[in-house]
């Protein structure tokens, strides 16, 4: 039994040639265990999500369909559906980056203000090709965000703008008029 296990243990790592983005594509006779660990990658991607955006994200920014790559340390790296990148794990803390694709499904699944910042109609046209949102340009901001989070970014009328990770807490964000409050990282036009 414990030599059996212990091979079982050997041969998940032994997945070097096989490409786990796509598990039905095995070509390795332990085939079994590539599907095994496609679910398992998913399920901790959903975990992840749903622990950094709240209940629900998971399974909103990751159906079924969602496939991954990992990093050269075997980790969680990118998720993808089809060709298009849903979100990124940071190597540093292991939580999310969103694509305007991720950010797209968070921003259809929560309610307003969830997650997000609100940018003044004259800043939004420059947030949309890309630009970092100031201080002086919020309107508005869900006071449950910290600083160092991931956001979704709209305009007074809930478009989307931008994706991106708050500098400063929402209070400090409608309080101060100079500086970054928020770094945009994806854009919708751009």
């Amino acid at each position: 039994m414990v030599r059996a296990r212990f091979s079982r243990v050997r041969l998940l790592g032994s997945y070097q040639g096989l490409s786990l983005c796509n598990p039905a594509i095995s070509h390795n006779h332990n085939s079994l265990l590539v599907p095994f660990l496609a679910i398992r990658m998913l399920k901790r991607a959903r975990i992840i999500a749903d622990y950094q955006f709240g209940r629900g994200a998971g399974t909103a920014l990751f159906p079924d369909d969602t496939t991954y790559s990992l990093s050269k340390t075997r980790r969680l790296r990118y998720l993808y559906t089809g060709k298009e990148r849903i979100a990124t794990v940071r190597a540093s803390d292991n939580l999310l980056t969103l694509s305007m694709l991720g950010a797209k499904r968070l921003h259809d699944l929560f309610e307003s203000p969830r997650l997000r910042v609100v940018a003044s109609d004259d800043a939004a046209p420059f947030v949309a090709k890309g630009g970092n949102v100031f201080a002086k340009h919020v309107l508005s901001v869900d006071p449950e965000i910290r600083a160092g989070e991931e956001v979704l970014v709209v305009d007074s009328g809930n478009r989307l703008l931008a994706t991106g990770t708050a500098v400063l807490a929402p209070e400090e964000m409608l309080q101060i008029r100079r500086g970054l409050a928020v770094q945009a990282r994806k854009a919708a036009e751009h």
